[in-house]
C-alpha cells in the first residue's frame, strides 16, 4: 500500500500598516517557522481595492473603519507555503484580538506586534479564502498543491535532474569563475521545454 500523498499548501499573510515597521522581524519568524516565501509585494490600497478584498464583512458594523485602516498606509502581502501552511499560519498568528493573543498565545505574532483587535498586525487567510486572496493578490499567481515525498521525487527524476546533471557535468569541465552565472546560462539555452524558433521566414510568390 501505497503512502498517502502529501501536499505543500499555500496561503496568504498580510504584514498591515500598523506592523509595516516590524516587517523585517515577522518576516524572520516566519522563515524560522519553516515557510517558504514563494511571491512577495509591497502595496498601498485603495478604499476601493480594501473594500473588494474584504467584501465578505460589507455590512458589518467595523467594515468601514477596516476600510479605512486597511488603506491607511503600504502593507506587504506574501504567499506563503508549507504543509498545512493555512492552520500553521493562522497558529503563529493567534487569535483576532492581541489582548486575548496576549493571554492565550503570549509568543504568537499578534501577541507581539499587534494593538487591538483590528490593528493586529498581520492577516491569514482562512481554509476557504486563501485562493481567492492569494488571487487578488498576485492576479499572475497559479494556485495548485506543490507535489512533496514521492510525488516531487517522480517530478525531479523525470522532468528535472536529466538536464540538471548535464549542466552540472558541462560546468565541471568548463570552471569557469562565476559557476552560477554560467549554469543558469546554460540551463536557459539547453531548457528541454524551450520553444524552437525558426529563423528562416519562407517568402511564398502569389
Amino acid at each position: 500500500m501505497e503512502p498517502p500523498q502529501i501536499y505543500v499548501e499555500r496561503t496568504l499573510a498580510i504584514i498591515k500598516p500598523d506592523a509595516i515597521d516590524c516587517a523585517d522581524e515577522i518576516e524572520e519568524i516566519i522563515y524560522r517557522s519553516g515557510f517558504t516565501v514563494l511571491q512577495k509585494r509591497r502595496a498601498h490600497l485603495t478604499p476601493e481595492q480594501t473594500s473588494d478584498f474584504y467584501a465578505e464583512h460589507y455590512g458589518k458594523m467595523f467594515f468601514p473603519s477596516l476600510v479605512a485602516y486597511m488603506s491607511s498606509g503600504p502593507i506587504i502581502a506574501m504567499v506563503l507555503a508549507k504543509e498545512n501552511a493555512v492552520n500553521y499560519w493562522r497558529e503563529l498568528i493567534g487569535p483576532t484580538n492581541c489582548f486575548r493573543a496576549r493571554e492565550t498565545h503570549p509568543d504568537s505574532i499578534r501577541a507581539l506586534y499587534g494593538t487591538d483587535d483590528q490593528r493586529n498586525a498581520v492577516h491569514g487567510s482562512d481554509q476557504y479564502g486563501a485562493e481567492r486572496e492569494i488571487r487578488f493578490m498576485f492576479p499572475e499567481s497559479i494556485v495548485e498543491p506543490i507535489p512533496s515525498g514521492q510525488a516531487a521525487k517522480d517530478y525531479l527524476a523525470k522532468l528535472v535532474n536529466p538536464t540538471l546533471l548535464r549542466g552540472l557535468t558541462n560546468l565541471c569541465k568548463q570552471k569557469p569563475g562565476d559557476p552560477i552565472t554560467w549554469l543558469a546560462d546554460w540551463l536557459i539555452q539547453n531548457n528541454p521545454n524551450k520553444p524552437c524558433v525558426n529563423d528562416k521566414v519562407e517568402i511564398v510568390e502569389p
